[in-house]
């Protein structure tokens, strides 16, 4: 009858993996995360140093050792916190649908400028490195136009994009002088 490979119990334990892994989505917030001001993460980033870390000096680490460059605004096991602050600055205009510091990747919902009600634009904006390199940031632009009451893809100029990359890494670039200049 069940000759195939089935097993009850493999069943049985696949479907309660699953509901494991449901049961860990409920916490995730479908609602835009209110944006933070440069200040406020800097409050608190000073307040995680004066109160320090339970996994140590160098926080929660995979590099088996290695230690990060102090100036480098590597931290942790996420991405480099100066391009990550200034990419949320940069796109702080945008209803932002994601944000993973983790994983580097930033994802806004769709903007509709004043100025133009016909068009919407939307940003991924994934972060690459945990240093602070010119090729650390990526940014994909989509543009949709609306004709006859519906929304339709449309092409985006790649210099779009590019200028947006620009502005992050000159962002993330004062927020490191910035820093450097408060040690």
């Amino acid at each position: 009858m069940f000759g195939d490979g089935y097993s009850p119990w493999r069943a049985a334990a696949a479907l309660a993996l699953a509901g494991l892994i449901l049961a860990g989505c409920g916490g995730i917030r479908t609602e835009p995360a209110p944006a933070q001001t440069v200040e406020s993460m800097d409050r608190l980033e000073r307040q995680r140093a004066e109160q320090g870390s339970i996994l140590g000096e160098g926080g929660l680490s995979f590099g088996l050792g290695r230690r990060e460059d102090p100036n480098s605004g590597a931290t942790g096991i996420g991405v480099n916190s100066f391009l990550w602050r200034a990419s949320l600055d940069s796109a702080a205009f945008m209803p932002i649908v994601q944000a993973d510091p983790f994983g580097g990747v930033i994802l806004t919902d769709w903007y509709t400028p004043p100025e133009a009600p016909a068009e919407r634009f939307k940003l991924n904006i994934f972060i690459l490195d945990r240093t602070l390199r010119a090729d650390g940031v990526r940014v994909a632009a989509f543009r949709q136009v609306r004709e006859g009451g519906e929304w339709a893809d449309a092409p985006v100029d790649p210099a779009v994009a590019d200028a947006l990359e620009e502005t992050i890494l000159t962002r993330a670039r004062e927020l490191r002088v910035a820093a450097l200049a408060a040690e």
